[in-house]
């Protein structure tokens, strides 16, 4: 090729340095690179490659690739042998190695291929991969080329890792502030309600029936932060109204009720998320029908938001024993918010609290004031199999407790969700908010297991602790990954939370069973 061909080749690909550079935009930019590099006819390479890069216990995770099956469904392994054993060349490696199709499976396939560094700050942090012809011979043109190339795609790499970098911190930044937001809604709630799980159940309860609406993501998001703090007024209301045991009087009514003005005074401020819990905390007991309180609101001139945390909120107290009152069945209290449809509820919202009911009902398990009865069994409507789940639920998976066994489907349900997120490349903030919670519910789920354990005397219960424990700092570990490298990490943590809790389920759970026929 001539010097003129070759540096319009060499112009092309140093454009790719001005590109954006997230997760999702490497395989984007790997087929660009290989578009240009199809015109170096001097160079044989083919039309396969991948970024990989290493994790912080010396293992290598392909983040990018063009030609090539994704990490989750390819059964190339990129063991650190396969560098270790190539031979160094002046900035790249061109080498005979052997690969290992899959795990188990001797037999290895011959490739050869350029390996160009990428480091940061001189520090190595993985490699670039592109195939040639087992007869290929390098030429020193070709090596000051591909020298040139590892620096572009070095840059590349790192612009991707502070981008997403970046956007966790962003995330870190909104989650601080909602989190401050969630904790005032829970200090208001263990006032008169010593678990505090009516928000968590409340909350969800909302979710499902804003998504069985069709509410746009955006809102369900702005309902999920925002649903914890309708009753946050009540810390303005005396021990002696809100903590009284009996029904209240007339007057003693008239004070509680102030508890929807108090909350709006609270939550002062024009940003959606403010605004949208002002609008739950005042309104979420106006009615329909404009007979509720404080304003007299009645049908549409009632926000969205405040409808649907009004029916959430009036669910999950009807079928909650108070010391006032015994529960009512789910059924009692589901056929009595049908009924007030068209007066104190919006009629869309019923229908839309129907539709949810399974999830609903789901949500009531996932939340539980008692101790879990290992011998209680669910009467919850059949769960429909996830299609293409990368984790699947099947029944060998069933430790015997009911209760149980819908905790780990919900677990199972979001590593799935981690894995549409990580392989769909929606990027590090997303793998990190799922991540947290992911987390967040694994620590519901294992202090509900360990009550029960306690409860019932089990013997394996400082085993079964010790493994939650370290379960939990694992995770932590893994966030912490995110901030330094996020493209890694997001692939790093998928495999061990499927791993661990499928191996923790068969081994450790399944002798739960025993509390069952104790």
């Amino acid at each position: 090729m001539n010097e003129e061909a070759l540096q319009s080749i060499r112009k092309r690909v140093f454009e790719l340095t001005v590109s954006s550079a997230t997760s999702s935009d490497l395989d984007v930019l790997l087929e660009r690179l290989f578009v240009i590099l199809r015109d170096y006819h001097d160079l044989p390479l083919e039309p396969r490659g991948a970024m990989v890069l290493l994790n912080p216990r010396g293992r290598y995770f392909q983040v990018a690739q063009f030609g090539m099956e994704p990490l989750w469904k390819s059964q190339l392994r990129w063991d650190f042998g396969v560098f270790a054993s190539a031979v160094i060349a002046p900035g790249c490696l061109v080498e005979t190695v052997s690969f290992h199709p899959g795990v188990g499976d001797e037999q290895a396939l011959q490739q050869r291929l350029f390996l160009l560094p990428l480091c940061i700050d001189g520090q190595g942090i993985g490699y670039t991969t592109m195939f040639v012809p087992l007869d290929y011979q390098s030429s020193p043109s070709h090596l000051d080329f591909m020298n040139e190339l590892a620096y572009v795609l070095s840059s590349l790499i790192h612009r991707a890792l502070t981008n997403e970098t970046l956007r966790i911190r962003e995330l870190e930044l909104e989650e601080a502030r909602a989190d401050a937001i969630r904790n005032l809604g829970v200090a208001s709630e263990y006032r008169d309600n010593e678990t505090g799980w009516h928000i968590m159940r409340m909350t969800n309860f909302a979710q499902a029936i804003a998504k069985a609406m069709g509410l746009p993501a955006d809102q369900r998001e702005l309902l999920y932060v925002a649903a914890p703090m309708h009753d946050v007024g009540k810390i303005g209301i005396a021990d002696a109204v809100l903590l009284k045991p009996g029904k209240l009087t007339d007057d003693e009514f008239e004070i509680m009720k102030t508890h929807t003005n108090i909350g709006v005074s609270i939550l002062m401020g024009n940003d959606a998320l403010i605004a949208a819990a002002r609008d739950i905390a005042g309104s979420h007991h106006e009615r329909w029908d404009g007979t509720g309180y404080p304003q007299g609101l009645a049908g549409e001139q009632i926000p969205i938001l405040a409808r649907i945390c009004s029916v959430a909120d009036v669910f999950d107290a009807l079928t909650s024993k108070r010391p006032y009152k015994k529960a009512w069945t789910v059924e009692d209290a589901a056929a009595w918010i049908i009924s007030e449809s068209g007066k104190h509820f919006d009629p869309a919202i019923v229908d839309a609290f129907k539709l949810a009911m399974p999830e609903i009902l789901r949500v009531r398990e996932l939340y539980r004031d008692d101790i879990i009865d290992p011998k209680h069994v669910l009467m919850l409507p059949p769960v429909e199999p996830r299609e293409n789940a990368w984790a699947p639920w099947n029944e060998s998976l069933s430790v015997g407790i009911d209760v149980i066994d819908e905790h780990h489907r919900y677990l199972f349900d979001l590593i799935n969700d981690l894995y549409e997120v990580v392989s769909n490349k929606l990027g590090a903030r997303e793998v990190a908010r799922l991540v947290k919670a992911l987390d967040a519910y694994a620590k519901v789920h294992f202090r509900a297991e360990e009550l029960m354990m306690t409860h019932y005397g089990y013997e394996g219960l400082n085993r079964q602790e010790h493994q939650h424990h370290a379960f939990e700092a694992k995770i932590c570990e893994f966030y912490e990954e995110l901030h330094a490298n996020p493209l890694v990490a997001q692939f790093d943590v998928l495999t061990y939370l499927r791993d661990w809790l499928v191996k923790h389920i068969l081994i450790e759970d399944a002798q739960l069973r025993s509390l069952v026929t104790a």
